[in-house]
């Protein structure tokens, strides 16, 4: 009987993957992974984890409580404040699942004879490739592009081939307690706290001026490193273009601490080059090519060239609609493969 060790957050998702391996024969262990939170935040991480032993007492399966707060940190956090202190947008999710879940987490189940590691992540695997879930509205594989064959090997996704409908259903047939729970929304494991929030609360805000695009005040904002480029929110705007809504930060000057913002969305041009940092491939052989790409969460897919030169690899569009950001992570994706990607710089 394979041993698996499942990664439970006390949500509906993590409950159902761990239901769905004990059925089907696996040896499993529940697993609450503790992560480093601030002072400021309000503690959810114990009514998180008592949910996950209910369940886990329902399924009557072994429970472990697995304390990963450095690795979080370092990790994850630290990561982040750095990249938004260098004027970068990171993909904080992109470096839990690297470090944390699929990294030190499975280095500790290892050491403990597991097989394999699961979660309950929207996305599947076939002979160790990456592929999109069924459910195109929370596919996940955006956050997992950094996993190659030699992870994939060991990592199982038990409700990627399900629609979180479904998902719901099955829980609620089998009596789980976290059948009705609402998912989290903001920080990965921290819980429902926005990133921005979070850095304001970390770094303090630093109020700045708003420009347009001929350098004029219009506004003012807490802080050019809170912003990415494209934003639409979080800034005041006190002297409006007629009937105008919608303006976009196209660009931010950490030196003078002012963000510029137009009314025309940034973005790419066919033919328009992105250069690519720590990248990685689900198979370590990638060729050149052509493949698609998304530079943000669930945007479309956007038609590219994949080129390596001496330097690393460039991608190049060939459409429009792309709008990379530094920091932030452009993944790959043909046919129904995310196939990797990379930090954009």
């Amino acid at each position: 009987m394979k041993k698996v060790f499942v990664g439970m957050s006390g949500g509906v998702d993590s409950s159902v993957s761990a239901a769905l391996l004990k059925e089907h024969g696996y040896d499993v262990t529940g697993v609450f992974i503790k992560v480093w939170q601030p002072d400021f935040i309000e503690c959810t991480w114990r009514d998180d984890r008592r949910d996950a032993i209910r369940v886990a007492s329902e399924l009557d399966i072994p429970f472990i409580t697995l304390d990963l707060e450095k690795e979080y940190k370092v990790g994850v956090i630290d990561y982040m404040m750095s990249e938004y202190k260098n004027g970068r947008t990171p993909n904080p999710d992109v470096m839990c699942n690297r470090e944390v879940k699929f990294g030190a987490f499975w280095k500790w189940a290892k050491s403990q004879g597991a097989d394999y590691i699961a979660t309950g992540h929207y996305a599947e695997t076939d002979n160790k490739n990456l592929i999109l879930s069924k459910d195109a509205s929370k596919d996940q594989t955006y956050f997992l592009w950094t996993l190659n064959k030699n992870d994939l090997e060991h990592v199982l996704f038990p409700i990627g081939h399900l629609t979180k409908d479904v998902v719901r259903s099955e829980a609620e047939k089998r009596g789980l307690y976290t059948h009705a729970k609402k998912d989290s929304q903001g920080l990965c494991f921290i819980g429902n706290i926005d990133v921005k929030d979070f850095l304001k609360k970390e770094l303090g805000k630093n109020i700045g001026n708003v420009l347009d695009e001929n350098g004029e005040i219009i506004g003012h904002h807490d802080g050019a490193i809170f912003f990415t480029i494209g934003e639409r929110h979080g800034f005041t705007i006190t002297k409006r273009r007629g009937d105008i809504d919608a303006y976009y930060v196209i660009k931010k000057d950490l030196d003078n601490n002012t963000i510029t913002v137009s009314t025309v969305s940034p973005t790419t041009k066919k033919g328009h080059e992105i250069i690519l940092e720590k990248v990685s491939f689900v198979d370590l052989n990638i060729e050149e090519g052509h493949y698609e790409a998304r530079a943000r969460y669930r945007a479309p897919l956007v038609k590219i060239e994949l080129i390596k030169n001496g330097h690393g690899w460039i991608v190049v569009s060939e459409d429009e609609g792309l709008s990379p950001v530094s920091g932030q992570s452009l993944v790959l994706y043909r046919d129904n493969y995310c196939v990797g990607g990379g930090i954009i710089i």
